[in-house]
């Protein structure tokens, strides 16, 4: 159940993220991909940090899944914008 949860989190951001304009890049797979994988080793990292498990739900991990998750998805369109040159 953990790792729904944590999957639950990036799909979360995702959407989220999606509904904000701000350096939205036409393709969303590419974020997609980054978010779930972030947030899938985020889980891991709070499980090893003792925050749940991969078989149980805690709040903590799913928020660090999560905010993992939105910190990718940043760092995923501050790198296209700045590869467009729209750092300028």
């Amino acid at each position: 159940m953990g790792i729904v949860a944590w999957l639950a989190a990036a799909g979360l951001a995702i959407v989220v993220a999606r509904m904000l304009p701000q350096l939205r890049p036409s393709g969303w797979k590419g974020e997609t991909a980054v978010a779930t994988v972030i947030a899938l080793l985020a889980g891991l990292v709070a499980t090893a940090l003792d925050f749940g498990g991969l078989d149980e739900i805690d709040p903590r991990a799913v928020a660090f899944a999560a905010a993992c998750a939105f910190g990718s998805i940043a760092l995923v369109r501050m790198a296209v914008a700045w590869r467009a040159g729209s750092h300028r």
